[in-house]
C-alpha cells in the first residue's frame, strides 16, 4: 500500500519508492539506542481532588485508600478477561479529571498538524508501531519503537508522517512530557475522527522502548485468509477484529472510496470485487490481503455486516483500535494519593 494508506499489513503500508536520505535529513533514530529523541517519560502523577498533608486523619485516609486500591487492582484482573480490564481502565482514565487536561492538550496540538490529507499516513504509524506485537512472546506492540525502525522496507514513507507528529510533540513538551507511543496512539485516533470516523478515547501513560522491536513480525500482504487469521490470532485478535481493523483501508489511495473519508466504503467495494473487471485501473484496487479476506467465508460474514451497517463498523473499529494501542504497552505507574512515582526503565 502507498504511504497514505492504513493497514496492519507491512507492505500494504509501504510506498513503492523509498525517500532519498540525502534529500531528507530526518532527526529520528533509525537503530541507534542512544538518540536523545527517543523520549523518556517523566514520572506520572495521578491528579485527585484529595491532597495529603501532615495531618494524622488525612494520612490514615490516604493509607486506607491505597490499601483498598491495591486490593482492587490486584483482584479485578482475575475477575475479568485481561483485555476487558485494560480497556475499562483506559476509558475511565481518559474520562477522569486526572488526565483530562493533558489528553485535551495533546489532542489540540495534533489537530493543528494533522489534516485530512495527512490522516492516512498518521493512522498507518499506529499499525506499524503496534503491529509487531506477539502475545505468546509478550514482545513488540505499542511502544514507540517505530522511531528506530524507519529504514525497514515495510516502513518506507513513515518518516514524513512522524515528522508531522513531531511538530505537535515539540509544542506539548514545552508544557508536559509525552511519549512517542502516546503521541502515535492519540494521533491515529484523531486522524480517524478528522475524516469522519468514530471518536476513539485513548488513555495516556505509555512508556517508549529504547530499542527496535524484532523484525519480521508485521503481517505480510501476500498472506492468504488462513495465514492472516493465524497471524492476528498470535497478536490476540479475532477474525472479527481482523476485518474491522482492515477497514482502515478506507483511508488512502487504494481505491476504496474517498481517500480522505473514513466510512464503510471499503467493505462495499470489497463485495463488488472490482479487480476481477477488465476495466483498466480497477485491477489496481486493493492488495492481495484485501482480496483474500473477501474469499473467506468467516471474513465475508463480517464484511457483509459492515457494508450494510456503518455504525456497527464504527463501533467495532473503535473497540479494536483501543485494544490495538494497548497491546504490548508498558505503562507509567499511577500512584494513589498523589504520591510521585519513578517511571520504569525499559
Amino acid at each position: 500500500m502507498t504511504s497514505s494508506s492504513a493497514t496492519l499489513s507491512s507492505s500494504s503500508f509501504s510506498s513503492t519508492s523509498a525517500l532519498s536520505s540525502s534529500k531528507f535529513r530526518f532527526k529520528f533514530p533509525s537503530f541507534s539506542r542512544t538518540s536523545s529523541l527517543s523520549s523518556r517519560a517523566k514520572p506520572f502523577t495521578a491528579s485527585s481532588s484529595t491532597t495529603t498533608h501532615n495531618i494524622s486523619g488525612e494520612i490514615r485516609h490516604c493509607s486506607l485508600s491505597r490499601r483498598r486500591g491495591l486490593a482492587f487492582t490486584a483482584t479485578l484482573p482475575f475477575l475479568l478477561p485481561l483485555h476487558e480490564f485494560v480497556d475499562s481502565v483506559a476509558a475511565k482514565a481518559v474520562e477522569s479529571g486526572s488526565g483530562q487536561s493533558e489528553y485535551l492538550r495533546i489532542k489540540e496540538e495534533i489537530i493543528k498538524v494533522v489534516t485530512k490529507g495527512k490522516a492516512a499516513g498518521v493512522l498507518r504509524l499506529v499499525f506499524h508501531d503496534a503491529g509487531t506485537y506477539e502475545m505468546d512472546e509478550n514482545s513488540g506492540g505499542m511502544n514507540g519503537s517505530i522511531v528506530y525502525e524507519l529504514e525497514r522496507p515495510e516502513n518506507v514513507g513513515l518518516k514524513k508522517s512522524l515528522k508531522v507528529l513531531e511538530k505537535a510533540k515539540k509544542e506539548i513538551e514545552a508544557i508536559q512530557s509525552v511519549s512517542w507511543a502516546d503521541m502515535i496512539a492519540v494521533g491515529g485516533a484523531e486522524a480517524v475522527s478528522i475524516c469522519g470516523g468514530p471518536k476513539i478515547p485513548v488513555t495516556l501513560g505509555r512508556l517508549d522502548s529504547g530499542e527496535p522491536d524484532p523484525e519480521g513480525k508485521m503481517p505480510e500482504e501476500s498472506l492468504d485468509a488462513s495465514g492472516l487469521k493465524q497471524c492476528f490470532r498470535r497478536k490476540g485478535f479475532s477474525t472479527q477484529e481482523l476485518v474491522a481493523l482492515s477497514g482502515a483501508h478506507t483511508l488512502g489511495s487504494k481505491g476504496f472510496g474517498s481517500p480522505v473519508a473514513f466510512d464503510n466504503s471499503y467493505f462495499k467495494i470489497l463485495l463488488e470485487k472490482p479487480w476481477n473487471s477488465s476495466a483498466g485501473m480497477t485491477s489496481m484496487i486493493g492488495l492481495p490481503s484485501d482480496r483474500a479476506i473477501v474469499e473467506d467465508d468467516e471474513c465475508l460474514r463480517w464484511i457483509t455486516k459492515y457494508a450494510d451497517d456503518q455504525n456497527m463498523f464504527f463501533e467495532d473499529f473503535k473497540n479494536a483500535y483501543m485494544k490495538l494501542v494497548n497491546c504490548g504497552a508498558k505503562w507509567k505507574s499511577m500512584s494513589l494519593c498523589n504520591q510521585p512515582q519513578t517511571s520504569s526503565t525499559l
